[in-house]
């Protein structure tokens, strides 16, 4: 009697575990669900917002085997797929022959994907390594080198837009590297001109947290490869920076999210750059203007008060 007691003690058991695997299976998929859909909801917005991608584009999607530049081609892909419009997509690695690079990775993942792909060979690292003396940051010269490369096989390969897998983090570092280092209010531009005025380059991430990609990165198991340039130098002012916004995220929710509003929602009038608004000429005319300074503006960073602002006006009896 005890025996069939004990057995069907460990069958019950044994359900209700296999019960809340599968419950948390299930959340697992559904938060995976989720991520995707976050992602591609606010790709589209970024694309839609700054008008990204337009129909019969050919998209040149650089792919340097990070989390990002993987996250935007899947993205870009699935988006493909429901867009109104019609655009190609062709993957382009650029391989700076850097000690150690595992070059079969990425040809074997793209024919996986089964995508047009472009694999181009520069030896960029020795020319990197012997002109920057060493313990010296190398991202100034390394961006140039792979800027041009690129720029000439957007041309070989008839693409009309060049996109780039920075996202929302990347933009913010930016931001305020100039600031602190280059004293100038600039950003890294969701879609830009080339200097030459050839090329269109696009960063459908914009919208992205760092956070995300480096998730989605996880469930889709994209084949990382570390990179030995920019990305493991210690001394990088880019990562005291980012280690500050992860600071600021904990302590001050809500922060870094508005800072990065706050790059969509410039008033050069109340900034102090001549050449973005025309103090010199400023004059009384007696009409109201748009821009104008009023009398009292809203405070929304002022500390709360308990005592009320509107003080009644007493009438007489």
């Amino acid at each position: 009697m005890s025996q069939t007691v004990m057995n069907d003690a460990e069958t019950s058991a044994s359900t209700e575990t296999a019960a809340l695997s599968f419950k948390a299976s299930e959340k697992i998929v559904y938060e995976n669900n989720k991520l995707h859909k976050r992602l591609c909801r606010q790709v589209g917005q970024a694309i839609g917002d700054f008008n990204m991608i337009e129909d019969g584009d050919k998209i040149m999607v650089c792919l340097s085997g990070g989390k990002d530049s993987y996250a935007l081609l899947d993205i870009l892909m699935t988006l493909r797929e429901r867009a109104p419009i019609k655009f190609d997509i062709v993957a382009v690695n650029l391989d700076q022959k850097q000690p150690n690079f595992p070059d079969h990775i990425l040809p074997a993942y793209l024919k996986q994907l089964d995508i047009p792909f472009h694999i181009e060979n520069q030896d960029t690292y020795s020319i990197v390594k012997r002109l920057i003396p060493e313990g010296k940051t190398t991202c100034s010269l390394c961006s140039r080198l792979r800027r041009g490369i690129l720029y000439r096989v957007a041309d070989e390969l008839g693409a009309t837009k060049i996109a780039l897998g920075h996202h929302r983090d990347d933009i913010m570092e930016t931001f305020f590297l100039n600031m602190f280092f280059g004293a100038k209010i600039k950003g890294m531009p969701p879609k830009l001109q080339s200097d030459d005025g050839k090329h269109i380059v696009i960063r459908p991430l914009a919208y992205v947290k760092e956070a995300d990609t480096e998730r989605y990165a996880q469930v889709k198991n994209f084949p990382i490869i570390p990179c030995d340039l920019c990305g493991s130098q210690e001394n990088l002012q880019r990562k005291q920076i980012k280690g500050m916004l992860r600071e600021w995220e904990k302590k001050h929710p809500g922060r870094v999210d508005n800072i990065f509003s706050s790059l969509s929602t410039v008033v050069p009038s109340h900034l102090m750059d001549s050449a973005l608004f025309g103090f010199k000429d400023l004059k009384a005319t007696g009409e109201a203007m748009a821009n104008g300074d009023i009398a009292f503006d809203e405070e929304p960073c002022s500390t709360p008060t308990t005592i009320s602002s509107v003080i009644p006006l007493r009438t007489d009896d």
